[in-house]
């Protein structure tokens, strides 16, 4: 075992050089929350550390949306490392922000999720969003549209297509959250989602997908051939 918390990997192999050789996404959630925290603790090395951290929080997603008592009381963590993964976190958030804008969400529908993920999952009441696109499919804007309780949120077709028209959009995408975590969308999300595309075909403008999003889970309408 390395001494002062210090891990050591094979020469060439530790996380750091796999992220730069084979890109980041080849690393498992141990892997990038080593890189995160840098170092471990007396006897107990960095890799050791990431993996009993996720251990105990149960995921990376648990840990990352984790509140600040809960996060802090952890050995190892503290006021800097929270403000670091939030600080990192928001980051990724505004560069998936930016990147929407720039890109197809037909092509790249990986984007749009995340995007909403960061945006929906720590919520605790529902919301109910609305990504206005235009007739290249790239975002225009997205606005928080409805707001709700814990497990329901009204929605008005009338001021989705309202809103579309104001921006000239071609397009839109739904998405809301479920606070409960469970992503299985109910009877009146498929209720809804039909009434919004009444109200958008009159007008001639295309409603992509709804996106349900839960805690580090989603289901997509498009995906299930319910749009």
């Amino acid at each position: 075992m390395a001494k002062n918390g210090a891990d050591i990997w094979p020469e060439g192999q530790g996380p750091r050089e796999k992220l730069l050789k084979l890109g980041a996404i080849t690393l498992s959630d141990q892997e990038l929350l080593a890189i995160f925290l840098r170092t471990g603790l007396p006897g107990v090395n960095v890799s050791e550390m990431a993996g009993q951290l996720l251990k105990e929080f149960g995921s990376l997603y648990a840990l990352m949306s984790a509140d600040y008592i809960s996060f802090c009381q952890k050995r190892g963590l503290g006021l800097s490392k929270y403000t670091q993964l939030h600080a990192a976190v928001e980051l990724s958030r505004r560069f998936l922000g930016h990147q929407l804008a720039q890109e197809c969400t037909i092509k790249n529908p990986q984007i749009t999720r995340q995007y909403l993920q960061g945006l929906l999952a720590q919520r605790d009441r529902e919301v109910f969003i609305v990504m206005f696109l235009d007739n290249q499919n790239r975002v225009i804007y997205h606005k928080e549209m409805f707001t709700g309780t814990f497990n329901c949120v009204e929605v008005h077709p009338r001021e989705i297509v309202r809103e579309a028209l104001k921006s000239n959009a071609a397009s839109v995408i739904l998405a809301h959250n479920h606070p409960s975590g469970v992503v299985e969308p109910s009877q009146a999300d498929r209720s809804v989602t039909d009434q919004v595309l009444k109200a958008c075909s009159v007008l001639d403008i295309k409603v992509l997908d709804h996106i349900v999003i839960g805690r580090g889970e989603y289901v997509s309408f498009a995906e299930r051939g319910w749009i």
